[in-house]
C-alpha cells in the first residue's frame, strides 16, 4: 500500500481540504503532546523533590497550561473526526460516481470484462470502495501523526536525555521494519480475498439472471455446489487475512513495548546512581511511548484500510482505461439503407468471432444471420451499431463508413432488440416510449401481438414494472421490447434472437410483423437459429469462425 496515492487528490476534489485538515490537526496533536508531557514531568519532579512546593496553588499555572494543552488536543480530534467521516463519505460518493460514469461509457466488450469488478467496487460494503472509509479516517491521519509526532518528540527528547534519545533513534526502524516485512505478507492475502469475492459475486450475478431459463429446464440446482465452494473460499481467506492482522498486532505491541521498557530500564538505572535529574528522565519516561505510538497506530490501521485501498486501485483501473470513442462525424445518408460488412474480423476469445464476414443487407429483404453460439453474430450487429470497433474490415451504409457517421444520428434511423432487452422501473408505457413518444401505441401493440397482453395486465399501459421488467414473464417482456422496436419507425430493424421465449403463435405474429416492415422498405436484419425464423427470410448468412459466406 502506498503511503498516499497520488491519484486520490488529482481525480477526488473533497480529499483536498481534508489531507491540508489531516496534517494541521497532526502539527497541533504534536505540540500539545509535548506540552502536556513538560508540564506533567516538571509538576512530578518539582513535587517529588521541592517540599515547599507540595501545594497546588503553587503549581496553578502549569496545570492551567496542561489543562489548555488536554483541550486543545481533545478539540483537535474532535474536529479531524467530525470532518474525516464527512471528507470519507464525500470521496466515496465521488468516485462511485466517477467509476460508474466510466464504466457507461466503455465499449460493450470491454464493459463485460471489467463487470465483475465494477460490480464488486461499487456494491459490496468489505471489498468495494466503502472500504476505503477507514483509509481516510484512519490511516491518514495515523500517517500524518507518524510524519509530524516522532521527529518533533524526538528532539525534545534529544534536549533532556540523549542517552533516551539514542535507545528511541536505533529501536525506532523496528516498528515500521516489521510493518513492510508483515504488510508484504498481507498483501498477497487481501488480493486473494478480493478475488474470491469477485469469482463469488460473478456467479451469484450470472445465477440470478439465468435463473429464469435453469428453472425452466429444471437445472435450479445445479450451481448450489459451486456458490458454496466460492463461499467456502471466500471464508478460508477472509480469516487467514484476520488471523495475520492480530499476529502483526501483537507483534507490534511487543515490539514497542520492548523498546519503551529499554527506555525505562537507562532512566531508572541512572536515576538510581544519581547520573541525571528526575524531571528529564520523566519528560524522556513520558514521551519515549508517544514516539512509538504512531506507528503503532499505521499498522494496525493498514489491515483496515488495505481492502479499501485495493478496491481503490480496481477503481483508478477503471477511470484511467480506455473509453468508448465520442467523436462526431457528419450526418447519415439519407435512407433507405443498405448495409454491407467487408471482410469483417472481430477479436474474441479463440481467434476472431466473425472472421472474414462478407454480407450486405438491402431496404425491403428480411436477412438472417445464422450460425453456430459464438460465431460472432451479435458481434456484428454491434459492428453495425459502432458499438466495437473492427479488427480488420469495414461496415458501410449506403457506401459510407458507419465509423465516419455521427454515431448518435445514426442511432436515430435504427431500431435494435437485443437478446436481454433493457426494461427499467416504471409503467408499461414508459417502457414503450423509452425511444420517444409513441402517437398510437394501441396500434404498435397489435402488430407484435402485445395487446393480448395488455388486456391481460390490471391497469394496461400504467402497470407498473420492476426492474429488468419484472411484472411480465420473459415472453411478455421480448414482445415489449419488439413493440417498442416497431413504434419508432426505425429505417433499420437489428434484431437478435426476436422469437426467443415466445411460443409459436405468438412467434408467427411477430414474424408477421417484421414481413411487413421489410414489404414497406426497412432494413431489416434477425440474428436466428430457429428454423420458422429462416423460412421466412429472403436470404440466410452463415456466420463462422472463418469467413461468412451468403446462401
Amino acid at each position: 500500500m502506498k503511503p498516499f496515492d497520488p491519484r486520490l487528490w488529482r481525480l477526488s476534489a473533497p480529499v483536498r481540504p481534508y489531507l491540508v485538515l489531516t496534517v494541521v490537526m497532526g502539527v497541533v496533536t504534536a505540540a500539545t503532546v509535548i506540552v502536556m508531557a513538560l508540564m506533567i514531568a516538571a509538576i512530578l519532579a518539582g513535587i517529588a523533590t521541592d517540599p515547599a512546593r507540595r501545594t497546588l496553588s503553587a503549581w496553578t499555572a502549569e496545570f492551567a497550561i496542561l489543562a489548555g494543552a488536554v483541550l486543545i488536543r481533545a478539540g483537535a480530534m474532535w474536529v479531524h473526526t467530525r470532518f474525516a467521516h464527512r471528507s470519507a463519505a464525500a470521496v466515496v460518493r465521488g468516485l462511485k460516481n466517477d467509476v460508474l460514469g466510466a464504466v457507461a461509457q466503455l465499449p460493450p466488450r470491454r464493459r463485460a470484462e471489467v463487470r465483475d469488478d465494477a460490480v464488486l467496487v461499487l456494491t459490496h460494503k468489505t471489498g468495494g470502495l466503502d472500504g476505503l472509509g477507514p483509509y481516510l479516517t484512519g490511516y491518514l491521519p495515523a500517517l500524518a501523526l507518524a510524519a509530524v509526532v516522532p521527529p518533533a518528540v524526538l528532539v525534545v527528547i534529544a534536549m533532556n536525555d540523549m542517552t533516551s534519545a539514542l535507545i528511541i533513534f536505533f529501536t525506532l526502524p523496528l516498528i515500521p521494519t516489521f510493518m513492510i516485512l508483515i504488510g508484504l505478507l498481507t498483501r498477497g492475502k487481501s488480493r486473494t480475498k478480493l478475488r474470491a469475492m469477485s469469482q463469488l459475486s460473478a456467479q451469484l450475478l450470472d445465477l440470478i439472471a439465468g435463473l429464469p431459463t435453469l428453472r425452466a429446464l429444471a437445472r435450479e440446482q445445479g450451481q448450489t455446489q459451486r456458490v458454496q465452494e466460492l463461499g467456502e473460499q471466500h471464508r478460508r481467506t477472509t480469516m487467514a487475512s484476520l488471523r495475520i492482522a492480530f499476529l502483526s498486532s501483537m507483534v507490534l505491541e511487543m515490539f514497542a513495548t520492548l523498546c519503551v521498557a529499554l527506555v525505562a530500564v537507562s532512566v531508572g538505572l541512572r536515576l538510581v546512581y544519581g547520573n541525571m535529574e528526575l524531571q528529564p528522565g520523566l519528560v524522556a519516561l513520558i514521551l519515549a511511548a508517544e514516539v512509538y505510538l504512531p506507528l503503532r497506530m499505521v499498522g494496525a490501521q493498514f489491515h483496515a484500510a488495505e481492502d479499501g485501498v485495493t478496491a481503490a486501485n480496481k477503481a483508478f483501473r477503471l477511470l484511467e482505461g480506455p473509453t468508448a470513442d465520442q467523436r462526431s462525424g457528419p450526418p447519415a445518408p439519407p435512407g433507405p439503407y443498405t448495409i454491407a460488412l467487408s471482410g469483417l474480423r472481430l477479436r474474441a476469445r479463440d481467434g476472431y468471432a466473425p472472421d472474414g464476414l462478407n454480407a450486405e443487407f438491402r431496404p425491403g429483404e428480411v436477412t438472417v444471420l445464422a450460425g453456430p453460439n459464438g460465431a460472432g453474430k451479435s458481434s456484428a450487429l454491434h459492428a453495425m451499431l459502432v458499438l466495437v470497433e473492427p479488427d480488420a474490415g469495414s461496415v458501410t451504409v449506403n457506401g459510407v463508413d458507419v465509423s465516419d457517421i455521427d454515431r448518435g444520428e445514426w442511432w436515430q434511423h435504427v431500431a435494435w432488440v437485443p437478446q436481454k432487452p433493457v426494461l427499467v422501473p416504471g409503467t408499461v408505457r414508459a417502457n414503450l416510449e423509452l425511444g420517444g413518444a409513441v402517437p398510437d401505441l394501441a396500434a404498435a401493440a397489435a402488430r407484435t401481438g402485445f395487446g393480448a397482453v395488455l388486456a391481460e395486465l390490471p391497469e394496461g399501459l400504467e402497470t407498473m414494472l420492476g426492474a429488468g421488467g419484472v411484472g411480465l414473464s420473459l415472453g411478455q417482456r421480448q414482445r415489449l421490447a419488439l413493440t417498442r422496436a416497431l413504434a419508432v419507425d426505425a429505417d433499420v430493424l437489428l434484431l437478435d434472437e426476436p422469437t426467443a421465449h415466445l411460443d409459436a403463435a405468438s412467434a408467427e405474429h411477430v414474424l408477421g410483423a417484421l414481413r411487413d416492415c421489410a414489404e414497406r422498405g426497412k432494413t431489416v436484419v434477425v440474428v436466428a437459429h430457429h428454423r420458422r425464423v429462416l423460412d421466412v427470410a429472403d436470404r440466410v448468412i452463415s456466420v463462422e469462425h472463418s469467413a461468412g459466406r451468403c446462401v
